[in-house]
């Protein structure tokens, strides 16, 4: 009987034993597959298409390229196509020494009322230029311009001067072509001047560009430096308008150096660098191409591009034509759509044209070749924007 239930015991000893060890062994394996389990998810993360896509990122459409065209004050305002232009700049108001705005007589004022008129009816945007070569008081406007920018009194007078003359004639903005600062002072008072300026006429939703010397000698193409600007002004202004031409004058008269293509290549690229190297926006920037033809003989006047096509609508395709006793330089149709082409290749704003009262009409027009590759364009990325989102 003792032996008996001693055997007993060993038994339920031995039983409860093996059930703790097989526990204890099960609940090991157990832990282990969980532990392997979670070093795999981690390992292998759950396929991208059982998580939540990421929103697709959908470029913003690039803004509408400009198309900028400069009208001499005594043009009749009808002349102008408004409707290919997204700006037209009337020219000149003139800088007094004092800071006073001047215009040349009830004609200029006439004339300026006529073109706001007209430009708002095809809601294109109208401004005043202030400066160019000449002055209305005679010689170069220079010394003018420099005296008005470098006085604080002259300098905040003209400024007043120009915002008030923004709101009377219900104009869109104001540009500067100070033909040029020529030392380091010169370009701080007109970055001053720049500063002060964009303040008053942004804060009233007005804009401010500014005409600029191409700075590259167009027979070196190398960079001219007597033509001074600090360019953190240019983060100011709506516009840079690049005067890429008068090159006729580099290095002894030459007609032939005006404004051939591969002198503005070089402007491009330097102002291409110029804004990358201040990561300034490319979009301020406008290539300037001229509208006229430069005499062989410097004793003949231009002519207009109008004049060259109607002497013979087949010179469109030329650079070059032989009138009134001379060899006129000038840029041809195709020539102005490379020059298009070049500047939204480089991520430029648009072109400029100087001056737009030169131009021939109808299929010669040079504003409707160049308003035809700009629409072109921001036809190609509005599609590409439309694409993008579906």
């Amino acid at each position: 009987m003792v032996k008996r239930n001693l055997l007993l015991s060993l038994v339920i000893v031995i039983t409860l034993l093996g059930g703790f060890f097989i526990g204890v062994i099960y609940s090991e394996k157990s832990t282990h597959k969980e532990s392997s389990h979670k070093t795999r998810l981690e390992i292998n993360p759950m396929p991208k298409s059982e998580t939540k896509p990421e929103p697709k990122q959908i470029p913003k459409p690039a803004k509408s390229k400009v198309l900028i065209g400069y009208v001499q004050d005594f043009r009749n305002p009808s002349v102008v196509d408004y409707s290919k232009l997204t700006h037209v700049i009337f020219s000149f108001a003139h800088p007094a020494k004092d800071g006073r705005v001047l215009l040349n007589g009830k004609m200029a004022v006439d004339n300026l009322k006529a073109m706001t008129a007209k430009a708002h009816q095809q809601n294109t945007k109208i401004m005043l230029a202030v400066g160019g070569w000449y002055h209305i008081q005679g010689g170069e406007s220079y010394p003018y311009f420099k005296a008005a920018i470098t006085n604080p009194s002259a300098r905040a007078k003209l400024i007043r001067g120009l915002v008030n003359i923004t709101e009377r004639e219900k104009l869109d903005g104001i540009d500067i072509d100070f033909e040029h600062p020529r030392s380091q002072a010169d370009a701080e008072n007109l970055d001053i001047f720049i500063k002060s300026l964009s303040s008053r006429l942004h804060a009233k939703k007005k804009e401010l560009s500014i005409a600029v010397h191409p700075k590259i000698h167009s027979v070196t193409k190398t960079e001219i430096h007597f033509v001074v600007y600090k360019p953190e002004m240019f983060q100011y202004v709506d516009h840079v308008n690049i005067m890429a031409y008068d090159g006729q004058w580099d290095g002894g008269y030459n007609a032939s150096n005006l404004s051939p293509y591969p002198f503005t290549e070089k402007i491009v690229n330097y102002w291409d660098h110029l804004f990358e190297n201040y990561k300034l926006p490319k979009e301020k920037l406008v290539l300037g191409v001229p509208l006229y033809g430069q005499p062989d003989n410097p004793a003949i006047k231009q002519v207009s591009y109008a004049a060259i096509l109607h002497n013979n609508p087949a010179n469109a395709g030329h650079d070059t034509v032989a009138m009134n006793g001379t060899t006129y330089h000038y840029n041809s149709q195709l020539t102005m759509q490379r020059k298009t082409k070049l500047a939204l290749d480089h991520g430029f704003g648009g072109m400029m044209l100087w001056e737009t009262g030169l131009d021939a009409t109808g299929q010669g027009s040079v504003t409707a070749t160049i308003s035809n590759v700009l629409k072109s364009s921001d036809r190609n990325k509005e599609r590409f924007y439309t694409d993008a989102k579906r």
